[in-house]
């Protein structure tokens, strides 16, 4: 295409501008800030080439990709984990890069790039002036994985904290640091809980097998999704969903899935827990006593999933080689609201808020 269409928009902050990029038709930010709306992590293809992150406005009619490479000229590197927050300043993870790019969060212009004293990074969160990254290190070997700590103020990493074996996700409640020790390459059925006071672990809770994402909810508890052993381990075992409270680090709900059900992606939007399993999605209120017998969503193709202010989105990464979509449902009318194509193996979904 030897021309390039452009379209204004006004937008809280100034004009955002999407232009027509002649290679792949792509829109491509070129000037104006990346507030109100969602950022889509893309992972990039496996064995080369680059990670990138989408925009997509909160009103649903401007997108852009490959938004870091569109403002700094430059790649993120290979593979675009995760994208972690503090204050004004967004992280973006790249694990084979071994990686950390930080960015101004609503102009993606570059300030820092960290890239020692990281070993295969997964995922970030913030506490107190500190970033706490989970690290796989060798993902078949079980002593080697840490959590690095950032100095956010000089963007360096500080120190580490030796952790269980395939730390993965990871949040934070007050100065309480909680990950979650899926496995790496293996498997695992841990729960780490750091102290971020004093930056050692304080308590290991023992889970269902694999567990894959963490919410706490509104009164406090911390809810826990297990995917369980899948049927290739030789020792297949139930997904689990469990909560816990935080103040005594003790399992107090458990819900069992079946031997062959392995569930994923726990998000929280309210009181009701939404998890997928099989390519359907089901809600769970808090305070249920039972796990539900019927989906509120089915036939989806789904590679990462979050809910958020009555909305589900959920990515589809196609044939892992070319460009996937985002797609976005009502929670209420459970129709879908939008679909939008996004980078190559598009897995994690954030608001930029």
């Amino acid at each position: 295409m030897n021309f390039r269409k452009i379209v204004l928009a006004l937008a809280l902050g100034g004009i955002i501008i999407a232009c027509e990029n002649d290679d792949n038709n792509d829109p491509v930010m070129a000037q104006g800030d990346f507030e109100n709306g969602i950022l889509v992590t893309n992972e990039g293809p496996f064995n080369n080439g680059t990670g990138t992150v989408s925009f997509i406005s909160e009103a649903l009619d401007t997108v852009g990709n490959a938004i870091y490479n569109s403002v700094n000229g430059s790649d993120l590197g290979n593979i675009v984990q995760s994208i972690g927050f503090s204050g004004n300043k967004a992280y973006i993870v790249a694990n084979v890069s071994n990686t950390i790019t930080v960015v101004d969060r609503y102009t993606f212009e570059e300030l820092a790039v960290i890239d020692t004293g990281l070993d295969n990074p997964r995922y970030f969160v913030a506490v107190n002036g500190t970033g706490y990254v989970t690290n796989w290190g060798d993902g078949m070997d079980e002593t080697d994985d840490f959590i690095a700590l950032v100095d956010l103020e000089s963007n360096t990493i500080t120190g580490s904290i030796p952790v269980p074996f395939g730390p993965e996700d990871i949040l934070a409640s007050g100065s309480t640091v909680y990950v979650a020790h899926q496995g790496a390459f293996g498997f695992n059925d841990k729960i780490s809980v750091i102290d971020a006071d004093t930056d050692a672990v304080s308590d290991t809770i023992t889970v269902g097998a694999v567990p894959n994402s963490m919410q706490l909810d509104a009164a406090g508890d911390l809810w826990v999704l297990s995917a369980g052993k899948p049927n290739f381990s030789g020792e297949e075992t139930a997904g689990r969903l469990q909560k816990i409270a935080v103040q005594t680090a003790t399992v107090t709900t458990t819900f069992d899935f079946e031997v062959t059900e392995h569930p994923n992606h726990l998000s929280l939007d309210g009181s009701t827990l939404y998890y997928s399993l099989d390519g359907n999605v089901f809600g769970l209120d808090t305070d249920a006593t039972a796990l539900p017998a019927e989906s509120d969503f089915s036939g989806l193709s789904i590679y990462g999933m979050t809910t958020n202010r009555g909305r589900l989105y959920t990515t589809d990464a196609k044939d892992f080689a070319s460009n996937g979509d985002l797609n976005i449902f009502s929670l209420d009318t459970k129709s879908e609201i939008g679909s939008f194509e996004v980078g190559i193996i598009p897995g994690g979904v954030y608001f930029n808020e």
